[in-house]
């Protein structure tokens, strides 16, 4: 694959920045959202409960959440995504009540949200769990210094968005860093939020008693840009990402490195050029900033390519190697040992094979690894993909990819005569 690529906006800063926008009564504009299946379910379950919705184009958005009716969110479609748990802490902060549906998304393993409930409680919240519904409610929301258990992004965001409106100084400790949970801090202090620190260890948030409107411009998505440079390593290509910070991609630029391709930054683009078979590593996932578990698909991908063996340790979810039986119907030898832990010895290619995408990040490495397979791989169940990718196989065209999306056993072979 061969080119350049336009990187959309962060979906996983997205999702809580349109949550937070319905903490203040104000328009709230919102630029660079990204046209995604997550993001859309969203705004539409914001839309049900009465906050105003108005897509000014495709990336951009006016929210007005002044006549909200209903605090209890327990639609079809914010059942499914894992993004509606952050009108919790929203909700909790603005009106100090609110129930919602527990959340959705990707079936990768355990993400309690044990952390959420023990910052919420802190704060002085009764939670309660009942009939599905996540039950927040406080007569009074105060500070307080909360030392997190572990890392976690959602409990850091949910917390972090209740604790702006609430009496007093707020301290969060060992808080996750990621740059997404900054976008949602800068978000809430141009709104008129008070909070420091965040994108280390430790964030502080002295509450204020009310948030205004702001204008707001969405970071680029930092698993995007690393999933195109990813691609341009599995397909020996020589692919620009465009419209990325390449300080968050630095983890994965280290191991694109590590695997042999060369890489070139600049102020806003990143450009990877793989001429050579990868070579063989290990990695283990890290919160940021260590390498991704959205990228570990990806990178395992590249790596069944590589000579030698290389292993890739999942430290964050215990259930996200479901796409390796998929990956070795294409040729791929890969163990999985403990659960946590892939053994991968590298295979000279890969052969096209019906395969099925089991989530969003390990159905967009399948595609990648059809792209460079022998011969027609047909993906199923791409509605996985389409969660977090915007235009994913027209921006893979727009490399040279031949790549199409189908309905129908016609529409396959229509597009195996079309392309030979």
């Amino acid at each position: 694959m061969v080119g350049d690529v336009e990187i959309a906006g962060a979906k996983n800063a997205a999702l809580p920045i349109l949550a937070a926008a319905a903490m203040t009564d104000e328009t709230v504009y919102i630029e660079n959202i990204p046209d995604v299946r997550d993001v859309n379910i969203l705004l539409e379950t914001m839309r049900g409960i009465g906050v105003a919705v108005k897509r000014n184009d495709r990336h951009s958005v006016m929210l007005n959440a002044g006549n909200v009716h209903n605090l209890i969110v327990e639609d079809e479609g914010s059942k499914k995504i894992r993004g509606s748990y952050y009108l919790l802490g929203a909700f909790l902060g603005k009106y100090k009540q609110t129930e919602v549906v527990l959340p959705g998304g990707c079936d990768i393993g355990c993400r309690a949200i044990d952390q959420h409930i023990k910052g919420f409680r802190a704060l002085g919240a009764e939670v309660v769990i009942e009939h599905g519904l996540v039950k927040v409610r406080a007569q009074h929301l105060h500070g307080e210094h909360i030392y997190m258990d572990r890392v976690s992004v959602g409990a850091t965001i949910n917390i972090m968005m209740a604790a702006a409106l609430a009496d007093g100084m707020t301290i969060i400790e060992n808080c996750a860093k990621e740059p997404h949970v900054v976008d949602v801090a800068n978000f809430l202090n141009s709104c008129g939020a008070n909070i420091k620190g965040a994108g280390t260890d430790v964030i502080r948030i002295r509450g204020v008693a009310r948030l205004h409107g702001t204008e707001y411009t969405i970071i680029p998505d930092q698993i995007e840009a690393g999933t195109f440079m990813f691609a341009a390593a599995v397909t020996k290509g020589d692919v620009t990402v465009k419209n990325v910070i390449p300080k968050h991609l630095e983890s994965v630029t280290a191991k694109l490195l590590e695997i042999g391709c060369e890489v070139e930054e600049a102020d806003d683009c990143v450009r990877v050029v793989a001429s050579k078979p990868p070579l063989h590593t290990q990695v283990r996932t890290l919160p940021y900033p260590g390498f991704p578990t959205d990228m570990q698909p990806q990178i395992t991908v590249a790596l069944a390519l590589a000579k030698g063996t290389s292993i890739v340790t999942e430290s964050i979810f215990e259930n996200r190697f479901k796409y390796v039986d998929e990956l070795t119907r294409m040729g791929a030898e890969i163990r999985v040992e403990g659960g946590d832990t892939a053994i991968i010895d590298g295979v000279a290619k890969y052969t096209g094979a019906s395969i099925t995408a089991p989530d969003l990040r390990g159905g967009a490495a399948l595609v990648i690894a059809a792209l460079a397979a022998e011969g027609f791989s047909t993906v199923e169940d791409i509605k996985y993909v389409e969660r977090g990718y915007e235009d994913f196989h027209i921006k893979l065209q727009g490399l040279g990819a031949q790549i199409e999306l189908v309905e129908t056993d016609k529409d396959i072979q229509k597009f195996k005569l079309k392309v030979g």
